[in-house]
This record gives structure tokens, C-alpha cells and sequence, in this order.
């Protein structure tokens, strides 16, 4: 006597779980895509943070990795593409 509404809740929680799972799925895909536009538009001259807290302009790029410069004195710190977080200010934003 009770079944139809016990299935009609089911069906109702399964649609919910399902719409949560795809909006966080899109959200993801959105992310990923922002950081690999960002990790491919980066220039010589950024002020950028990597993902170990470090700040440095970026000096040299290659293929999969990036010179950076960390302080005054010159220092100079080779990183991955994928260890920068965020561009803090772009070469063209820069008034050195």
C-alpha cells in the first residue's frame, strides 16, 4: 500500500544525488580549465606565486619548466610549470 511512495522518494533522492555529482563534476572541469589557460599564457616577466608559497618573477620558460627570480640578490629557482598557483601580475601590468 505505502510502496509507491517509498519508490517516488527513491527516484527523488537518486535525481538530487545525480544534479549534485554533475554540477560539482562541471565546477572541477571549469577549474582545470582556468589553470591550464594560465599555466599556457605564462610570459617572461610575471610575478607569480607557486603552490609552495614562493614568489618570483619568472625570468626564462621552457617546455615544462620555468626560471624564476626570488629576491634582489638574483636568486634563482627552477620550477615546474604546474608548481605556479597564480600569476600575481602579469609582464605587461609591471612597472619595473
Amino acid at each position: 500500500m505505502g510502496g509507491g511512495g517509498s519508490l517516488a522518494m527513491t527516484l527523488m533522492m537518486v535525481v538530487v544525488i545525480g544534479a549534485m555529482f554533475f554540477f560539482m563534476w562541471r565546477s572541477n572541469k571549469k577549474q582545470e580549465k582556468q589553470t591550464k589557460d594560465m599555466l599556457a599564457n605564462l610570459q617572461v616577466g610575471d610575478e607569480i606565486t607557486t603552490i609552495g608559497g614562493i614568489i618570483g618573477k619568472i625570468i626564462s620558460i621552457k617546455e615544462e619548466t620555468c626560471v624564476i627570480e626570488t629576491s634582489r640578490d638574483c636568486t634563482k629557482i627552477r620550477i615546474l610549470k604546474s608548481a605556479v598557483s597564480r600569476v600575481d601580475v602579469k609582464a605587461e601590468d609591471s612597472i619595473d
